[in-house]
């Protein structure tokens, strides 16, 4: 019988601006069997995440990427063969797979290390939502908004990128806190679902009107949190219409991660005027809460207050192409592919 073949994705070329899928490359080799306290793994589902673009560009804190590397990040992955003695042939586990098949790995048992293994949580099906809503993206949503944002009943909270992993996971929780929860998005549809599926009180469709325009005509009283994944012009709109004590939480920078020059920031006076506090979220420093997040997350999706969308495509060879989606806005939900 003929010994599987791992497919990876390798870095080709270091893209300048918004890469394509002819920026990487599919590559073919023999697996490696594991040594002692290593697991081979089958990998069934990667995350594909916009983190990424900063490690292509070698500016994340998480490790670069060059050309010739295979790319990084989370797996669902089923063990295969084990000279580890926490695991087994036929654990799920959520591993650095990395953008490839199979992976051979020296797994790292330590709950509050992100890039360490664990047992895929039995609350969480399909496997898939432990990528995103009830993964990484989750526990970014959840802790930023409830130990940086810290909202009360009553709160007006807007967010940017809105429909994507993070941001409808920012909002429908803001939701279930009482608070009133405006989304910034890219597309009528995007719009659309946040409003009528995900319960969204209004929408900025940025692509049809100023964004400055559409706080002012949805929060006539101000912004008390601004969860911003994007930073640049959105982050500016947003300061000069907080209310007094507003909070911003500064968690990502889709306007910038294309690019190699920073972008200039809104002027402090909008802040000061605000009385506000300005925050920056880096998931890792929550990675102990968890547990907490995938238990409240699964109540509300249970009780119909959360809802979920995915971007999946099928097969190693399809991420190049959904990655470049990614980066150019095109996605609609957490973009996953299957593997297997």
């Amino acid at each position: 019988m003929t010994e599987p073949m791992n497919q990876q994705v390798r870095l080709k070329a270091t893209p300048d601006g918004i890469p394509s899928a002819d920026h990487f490359v599919v590559a073919e080799t023999a697996l490696v069997p594991p040594s002692d306290g290593e697991v081979l793994c089958k990998n069934l589902y990667l995350s594909l995440d916009p983190y990424m673009r900063s490690q292509i560009a070698g500016r994340h804190m998480s490790g670069s990427i060059a050309p010739g590397d295979v790319l990084k990040g989370e797996t669902v992955s089923e063990v295969l063969e084990s000279k580890h003695p926490d695991f087994k042939p036929g654990d799920r586990i959520l591993v650095p797979g990395g953008w490839q098949t199979y992976s051979t790995l020296t797994p790292i048992v330590d709950p509050l290390r992100p890039d360490g293994a664990r047992m895929l949580d039995a609350r969480i099906t399909p496997p898939s939502l432990a990528l995103g809503v009830l993964g990484m993206p989750g526990l970014t949503a959840y802790a930023g908004l409830k130990h940086l944002g810290e909202p009360k009943e009553g709160d007006v909270v807007v967010v940017s990128a809105a429909s994507g992993a993070v941001g409808s996971m920012v909002g429908q929780y803001a939701k279930s806190l009482g608070c009133t929860v405006i989304g910034i998005a890219g597309s009528a549809d995007k719009c659309q679902w946040l409003t009528q599926t995900a319960g969204f009180d209004g929408c900025i469709n940025y692509k049809q009107e100023l964004v400055a325009d559409g706080i002012d005509r949805l929060c006539p009283n101000g912004v008390d949190i601004y969860f911003d994944n994007v930073g640049g012009e959105t982050l500016d709109a947003a300061a000069w219409r907080l209310a007094v004590g507003g909070r911003v939480i500064l968690c990502g920078l889709i306007s910038q991660v294309n690019s190699g020059e920073p972008i200039t920031g809104p002027n402090p006076a909008a802040f000061i005027r605000a009385r506000a506090t300005v925050r920056g979220l880096v998931v890792y420093d929550f990675w102990d809460q968890m547990d907490d997040m995938i238990g409240t997350f699964v109540e509300l999706i249970a009780a119909g207050k959360m809802h979920f969308l995915e971007d999946v495509s099928t097969g190693i060879e399809a991420a190049p192409e959904a990655f470049a989606r990614l980066m150019n806005g095109k996605n609609f939900g957490k973009t996953i592919i299957k593997l297997a």
